[in-house]
């Protein structure tokens, strides 16, 4: 099993960045892709950005591209999101996700279903 654990959530005003990290342990796998996910309130979990352990098949969602960035450092089985200029509607609960298979189709990147290990999440909130 892959355990996955966020960190670096908080209350932040609009504007303001942060940077959130998650950490694979147990049995983890070279090969694969890392995303983060965000579910807020009343509405259904959303994919945000992805990035495979090796190569160049980084997606993200409209609605955060050129705001966030996603990266990684192998070594470490840590990925980051780097969330700059937030908004108000960023406001979630953001998880980390592993899966067994490296996506260059945005389309599978971009799926849940496409992911077998998750992290409990860490609470984003922004006030406007």
């Amino acid at each position: 099993q892959v355990q996955l654990a966020e960190s670096g959530g908080g209350l932040v005003q609009a504007g303001d960045s942060l940077r959130l990290s998650c950490t694979a342990s147990g049995r983890t796998f070279s090969g694969g892709n890392m995303a983060w996910f965000r579910q807020a309130p009343g509405k259904e979990r959303e994919f945000v950005a992805s990035i495979p352990t090796y190569g160049d098949c980084t997606y993200y969602a409209d609605s955060v591209k050129g705001r966030f960035t996603i990266s990684r450092d192998i070594a470490k089985n840590m990925v980051f999101l780097q969330m700059n200029s937030l908004k108000a509607e960023d406001t979630a609960v953001y998880a980390c996700a592993r899966s067994g298979t490296i996506y260059c189709d945005g389309h599978l990147a971009s799926r849940d279903q496409s992911y077998a290990f998750w992290g409990q999440g860490t609470q984003v909130t922004v006030s406007s």
